[in-house]
């Protein structure tokens, strides 16, 4: 009974489909949240391709499902990504429940016995090389099983069928480019071609985190992207099929071919990962090399269809303002996304064919209706960096407003003439630079005569742009009673609390909770919870003999769900379970969609209520730090954990972790915190990896959506994120803390490391906790006795002065004290 209750929790830690609560009582909230985010769904859901076939009408009710997500639905990555919702239930269950006949239950039947033979095996074979079960652990973490082939009966004609293909990503191992993962198998391949020449209906459904490689399904009609949507994922699918929801998603990621996908840069190596490609990010590469790809960035089909007019274009100062008037021409309701790119000169730099700069997402139409959409940016928030004169810049030249649906279908509305190079921004190169050259390319792309003839024609003013010149001389507070605290109660402030609860830490503690402040004022600690989906809390627990709530599981429940039964045992046993007597307590957050999926939204108004969602549940809980937004770039389409991010483009990656942040920080006492900073964009030895790229590469594309959030909602606290950038740990980089974050984002709030546990690092030495202060860090994370003698030891031998210390507690300090104010109001 005890291994299986290990495997259920190990197997709601993947986001599969069985759930350890059957037929659950939701509680008031629960059902308020998950209505109020199961309004949004389909606008996450991308129709990649449409025959017209679909929705279904009424009467149509048999229906054959195949694939392996039908059963095995995702409803989030693993990692720290998940959520262990109160329920789930996967999309035959979700079909059933709305009525329909199911009629492949023999196949699934089969699927699962398949499954679960080749999930053993796998399972054996990753824990061979080791013999000790926490070695196994943490060596086996995030490792996936690769979907395997088979050879099942299926009925091959028909009326209706869905194929529903899932894949799972998670921390700790990379997508590869093999068959189960990016690439179809071949009996996936066999079986989609199959059904979509067989059934008179037919549609191919996505759930999974990331592109796959959807070569050779060229006369399969119907294609959706159901993305991992939480704990309505199943639902969500079931009324996009019968109409009751429609989708108006757009790609936030470009889908073409593994083989389409650039091979310029690195990815994956084990020290060092160069960034060769620099600004080439994404459509950026595709726009400008001029690669057909297969669902450019953007892109999203709906049930119905748009047109678009541009009604007026202006500019004022240096804002350029266009409003757009969209209608519905189709049969269906629905939402338009509308999008404006700027080219820019080809003068001084080399520039993309087109950025995004604005986008605006329609009301709900119905046939026939119009919504006027007002877009604008200002031309200086899209300045390019120029390394040699480090300093943003506008070059002189004609720059291209371009608007459409997406990058691939893009017209242009305005021109704008710009005489003289404006510098905008004056700053200082930081972060080093890597050996290599960046690529390069000028796209041969060339807009008609026609096209340019009659669109307004503007002049932009140097005068409109007020040069800023960073001066990186920001000072910080140290309020008296932290300067009177004992240099020991200084230095544990600034680790985190590893410590067995007792005391005024056991009255704030959160069953599953990530971490905490070390309470070595008597201020409050600050309590910390994962995310990025939501809450990453413990279901179930129970209060010990300190008054101390724990969870009924072990702290490593979340690495266990690669062991064997063996290895499951032995560790479960070093964490035994509440006494028989315990009184069993229960606590459930929601699980709102992957990060990727709500940037698919393109719904800024979305993105604040799954952040209001969120800081609802920490103001229950009194959990204070959510361990979220993830916001690093898609830069390869391979990385682990892209589910968590959000895209390719920083301006929608900033805009949506702005907008989340928004609606988390207007609750008591919840704050975000903005993570991996920065360029954290592989799992591959990410606690050993350096990020080696271009100032401008850094700037452009991989800093920009910080920038962005921090500027537009103030998050109260950053994370660092495990890798190096060009040689130097970025939890230890004053460069990029102190110059960058604090002083050019004008950043106030605290800055932490990521869970620094790692013992062994190949190439590069591993973080120090008096390197991190001296860059102006406040937290080393998880902390521990080991940190905290480190700083003590660095003021005793004087290479970790008492001033810097003191800045470093105090604003942790000041935050534990804002939080304990406002708690006892």
């Amino acid at each position: 009974m005890k291994l299986l209750n290990i495997f259920v929790i190990a197997v709601a830690y993947v986001g599969l489909t069985w759930s350890a609560v059957t037929n659950p009582t939701l509680s008031d909230y629960e059902k308020e949240h998950i209505n109020a985010i199961d309004s949004y769904l389909g606008e996450c859901t991308v129709l990649l391709r449409s025959n017209g076939d679909f929705p279904l009408n009424s009467r149509e009710k048999d229906i054959y499902l195949f694939g392996n997500g039908v059963r095995k639905t995702v409803k989030g990555g693993t990692g720290s990504g998940d959520v262990k919702s109160h329920f789930f239930e996967n999309i035959e269950e979700a079909f059933i429940n709305e009525g329909y006949n199911v009629l492949s239950k023999d196949f699934l039947d089969q699927y699962d016995e398949v499954y679960e033979k080749a999930h053993k095996t796998f399972i054996e074979e990753l824990n061979k090389p080791f013999d000790d079960p926490m070695m196994a652990m943490f060596n086996t973490m995030g490792a996936i099983m690769e979907e395997p082939e088979y050879d099942i009966p299926y009925t091959k004609k028909g009326n209706i069928a869905i194929y529903v293909l899932s894949r799972i990503s998670g921390e700790g191992t990379d997508r590869t480019v093999k068959t189960g993962d990016v690439l179809l198998t071949k009996t996936e391949e066999e079986m989609i071609k199959t059904l979509a020449a067989g059934f008179k209906k037919f549609m191919l459904v996505l759930n999974t985190g990331g592109p796959v490689d959807l070569s050779g399904l060229d006369k399969v009609k119907n294609i959706l992207v159901l993305s991992q949507l939480g704990v309505n994922t199943s639902k969500t699918l079931v009324q996009i099929i019968n109409g009751k929801k429609y989708p108006s998603g757009k790609l936030a990621t470009t889908w073409t071919k593994a083989s389409d996908y650039p091979k310029i840069g690195d990815f994956g190596e084990a020290n060092d990962t160069n960034y060769k490609e620099g600004i080439y990010v994404g459509y950026r590469y595709f726009d400008s090399a001029d690669v057909d790809v297969m669902f450019p960035f953007g892109f999203g089909l709906g049930y119905t269809k748009f047109v678009h007019n541009v009604r007026s274009v202006k500019l004022v100062g240096e804002v350029f303002h266009v409003d757009v008037d969209v209608i519905n021409i189709g049969l269906h309701k629905g939402k338009e996304v509308i999008q404006l790119y700027l080219s820019k000169p080809q003068t001084t730099l080399d520039e993309p064919y087109q950025i995004l700069v604005a986008y605006e997402k329609t009301k709900e139409l119905g046939p026939g209706k119009i919504d006027t959409l007002q877009l604008k940016f200002k031309f200086s928030d899209f300045a390019s960096y120029h390394t040699g004169k480090a300093a943003y810049i506008l070059d002189k030249g004609c720059y291209t407003i371009r608007l459409g649906n997406s990058s691939r279908d893009t017209k242009p509305c305005a021109k704008v003439t710009l005489k003289s190079m404006i510098t905008v921004k004056q700053l200082k190169n930081k972060l080093g630079k890597p050996d290599f050259t960046d690529y390069s390319v000028v796209s041969k792309k060339k807009d008609s005569l026609l096209s340019l003839i009659f669109v307004p024609k503007f002049t932009l003013s140097p005068s409109s742009i007020k040069k800023v010149t960073e001066k990186y001389d920001k000072t910080y507070s140290v309020p008296d009673e932290v300067k009177a605290l004992s240099t020991e109660e200084k230095a544990k402030l600034v680790v985190g609390d590893m410590d067995d609860p007792v005391g005024v830490v056991a009255k704030y503690t959160v069953p599953g909770e990530a971490g905490r402040t070390h309470p070595a004022t008597g201020v409050r600690p600050l309590v910390m919870a994962d995310g990025p989906a939501g809450l990453r809390l413990a279901n179930d627990y129970f209060i010990d003999e300190n008054g101390a709530a724990r969870s009924t599981e072990s702290p490593f429940a979340s690495m266990t769900i690669n062991l064997t039964d063996e290895f499951l045992a032995i560790v479960n046993s070093m964490f035994p379970p509440p006494s028989e007597d315990a009184e069993i307590f229960h606590q459930y957050s929601t699980a709102i969609p992957i990060g990727t999926a709500v940037a698919q939204s393109w719904n800024k108004e979305f993105a604040e209520k799954c952040g209001d969602i969120v800081g609802t549940e920490m103001e229950m809980f009194r959990v204070n730090l959510w361990l979220a937004p993830a916001l690093n770039i898609h830069r390869s389409i391979l990385c682990g954990r892209n589910f968590e991010y959000y895209s390719e483009d920083p301006l929608i990656t900033g805009l949506t972790a702005a907008n989340m942040v928004k609606g988390v920080q207007k609750h008591k006492n919840a704050f975000v915190t903005l993570k991996h900073f920065a360029a954290n964009n592989q799992e591959t030895n990410r606690s050993g990896n350096s990020s080696n790229a271009s100032e401008r590469a850094l700037r452009e594309i991989y800093l920009k959506g910080f920038e962005i959030a921090v500027r537009e909602a103030n998050p109260k606290a950053i994370m660092c994120s495990y890798n190096l950038i060009n040689g130097v740990r970025t939890n230890e980089s004053k460069e990029l803390i102190n110059d960058i974050l604090r002083n050019e984002f004008d950043f106030n709030g605290i800055v932490m490391t990521d869970w620094e546990v790692a013992k062994f690092s190949e190439k590069y030495p591993l973080p120090q906790p008096s390197n991190v202060v001296k860059a102006t860090g406040n937290v080393f994370m998880p902390g521990g006795e080991e940190n905290y003698l480190q700083i003590m030891e660095s003021i005793e031998n004087k290479t970790l002065s008492i001033k810097d210390l003191e800045i470093s507690a105090a604003m942790i300090y000041k935050l534990a004290k804002e939080v304990e104010k406002a708690e006892n109001n």
